[in-house]
């Protein structure tokens, strides 16, 4: 092999482990959340005015509610009018709660889920809504609970 060739395999390798060094450095480690959405395509959406929620307004429940906020002990049973098309249902606390839902289409399932608040001390229950369903909303522990129907 002659001197030249050692060169080139050398400067060859020495880039490969460049590159290399330079995918795990930009990768960072965050495994995503399953709810994070592409700002991109948020964006886009937005443009076009498509709305991928829930409006409030459409919303009723069987427990105190002023405005979008919902007051209850125990439970709370929201009733989500036929949005038309595969939307989100989404649910803001300070403190957890419970969501009980069937699962959108087909599905014979019920999902429930135990919000509990983030870092930043917000629980925030996503819940997809294809057709007219009713929601199930209870608080832990017997206290009373206070969740906001959110528009995003």
């Amino acid at each position: 092999m002659s001197g030249r060739q050692k060169a080139v395999l050398v400067t060859l390798a020495v880039l490969l482990v460049a590159f290399f060094a330079l995918a795990v450095g930009v990768g960072g480690g965050n495994q995503g959340r399953a709810d994070d959405r592409p700002g991109i395509v948020e964006r886009l959406g937005r443009l076009a005015g498509a709305s991928s929620t829930i409006d409030p307004a459409t919303v009723r429940a069987d427990c105190d509610r002023t405005g979008d906020v919902l007051t209850f002990v125990g439970g709370c049973a929201v009733r989500v009018a036929d949005p038309g098309e595969l939307r989100t249902l989404v649910l803001r606390s300070a403190r957890p709660f419970v969501v009980s839902a069937p699962a959108p289409g087909d599905a014979d399932l019920i999902v429930r889920s135990e919000v509990e608040p983030d870092d930043g001390g917000e629980a925030v229950a996503r819940i997809a809504v294809d057709s007219a369903t009713t929601v199930l909303l209870g608080c832990p522990g017997g206290v009373g609970c206070t969740v906001t129907v959110a528009a995003d």
